[in-house]
Order: C-alpha cells, then structure tokens, then sequence
C-alpha cells in the first residue's frame, strides 16, 4: 500500500476544533519565540473561533512568545473585549486582526511579528522579488500596504486600511512597519511569516551581495502552484509542529 499523504483534521464537533485551533495557536507561538521573532510586548497570532465565528483567540498582551500554553489564550470580539479570559488584550492586534477577520471570512488565522528581517525589507516600501523556489510562494500573491506604515497602530481606521492593503492575499508588508499573514489555519498563517521572513533575509542579503538574478514569471508562477497553496502552507509546518510538541509538551496545560 502506498504511503498516504497528511491532510489536515476535520472536525464534526465544534468543541474538538476549538480545542485543535488553540492547541495550534500555542504551538506556533512558541515557535516564533523560539526563531527569535519576539520584540518586548509586540506580535500576536489569532485564531478564529470556530462557533464564534465574531471573535478569535490571541495570546495576551505582556506575555512571552516562549511561555504561551493553551490556557494563556484568550478569546476577543470585534469590539475589542475580551470574552474569555483575565489578561488584557494587545490594542495594536485587535484593531489588525479584527479588521481582517472582518473583511476576510475565508480567514482562520493571521501572524504579525515585529521580526528583524520583515522590519528591515518592509522599510523598502516594495515586494518580494522571485529569487528562490520559497520567495515564489509569494509571487503576485502578497502586497505592499502603506498607510499607517511606522507608527503603532491604535486606530481601527488603520487595521481597515491594513486590511484594505492586504485584499485577497496571502499577505502583505505594513511599510515600516513588518509582514502580516493570512491563512485557512494556524499552521497555513504561521508558515507564511515564517518562510516571508526568511525569503526577506535572503533578498537582504543577496542584494548586499550582489545583483541577484531573477526567476523568470512563468517559473515563479508554476512554482508558486506548486508551493503556494494552503495545503503546502500547511504541509511545511508539520515538522516545526512536531518538534515543539516534542521539546515543549507543557504548551497544552
């Protein structure tokens, strides 16, 4: 018999699913500890609820990536409240990823982190050129947002206009500002700002380098079919799941 290919759960039971969203939601945020992606009390990650489909999970405001166990999360409207739950919530990431949630219902979950590359590339006020098979993911799939770019973003005005910059895509880079990314799950939004941020590192450092060569539009384009779904988005963070269930089991507490 042939080795069949993961896919992702189902679930028939809402409060499983809620549950396997918060397990994941934990999971990748200790894993943007771990790749250095925090930067004092700034990043977040939400999950939709999935019965509350007006609120979403995010871990609180003031707490460590690296410390964040399913316990922590807590639950928040569009409103900006907090349901479920007795920290505070970051202003900055209910004014983002509710707008987003908002505007975007195929949206499950969404990923912004203040990581040193995304920083450094958004100050460039451009894309992502196709230069490696992993920049594709993103061609003609991310944009650049300007508005609001470099400042904190407090005003819900500034998380519709995010929102706006972002459109149908995977993502966008927030000028002066880093990457925010989208996904029909945890995992699928975790690995975009993952591999963004690295796909910045490799442009950054290509182009001190040198004058980078370009991978031609149909290749990038054949190449982002092939990389780019929600299914490889999910795919690539099985391992980086794996590995922190495995060093950090009390993530689940």
């Amino acid at each position: 018999m042939a080795p069949r290919f993961p896919l992702p759960q189902t679930f028939d039971d809402v409060t499983a699913e809620r549950q396997h969203r918060k397990e994941r939601l934990a999971g990748a945020l200790r894993l943007f500890g771990r790749l250095g992606f925090g930067e004092g009390v700034a990043g977040h990650i939400t999950a939709r609820d999935p019965e509350r489909t007006d609120c979403f999970w995010v871990n609180p405001f003031g707490m460590s990536f690296r410390h964040i166990r399913v316990s922590d999360l807590i639950l928040v409207d569009h409103h900006g409240e907090v349901v479920e739950g007795d920290r505070p919530v970051n202003r900055a990431a209910f004014v983002i990823h509710a707008a987003v949630h908002q505007a975007r219902r195929d949206v499950i979950a969404a990923a912004h982190a203040h990581s040193v590359y995304g920083k450094a590339f958004s100050s460039l006020g451009r894309l992502l050129d196709p230069l490696t098979q992993d920049a594709c993911a993103f061609f003609e799939d991310h944009t650049v947002t300007t508005e609001g770019g470099g400042v904190v973003v407090m005003q819900e005005e500034a998380g519709r206009a995010l929102a706006a910059g972002l459109g149908p895509h995977k993502a966008t880079i927030h000028r002066n500002h880093g990457l925010f990314t989208v996904g029909g799950s945890v995992d699928e939004a975790a690995w975009w700002f993952i591999t963004m941020e690295r796909s910045c590192q490799a442009q950054l450092l290509a182009e001190a380098a040198g004058t980078p060569h370009l991978i031609d539009p149909e290749g990038a384009r054949e190449t982002r079919n092939l990389t780019g779904s929600a299914l490889a988005g999910w795919f690539n963070f099985q391992p980086l799941w794996d590995e922190i269930v495995r060093s950090d089991p009390d993530l689940f507490d």
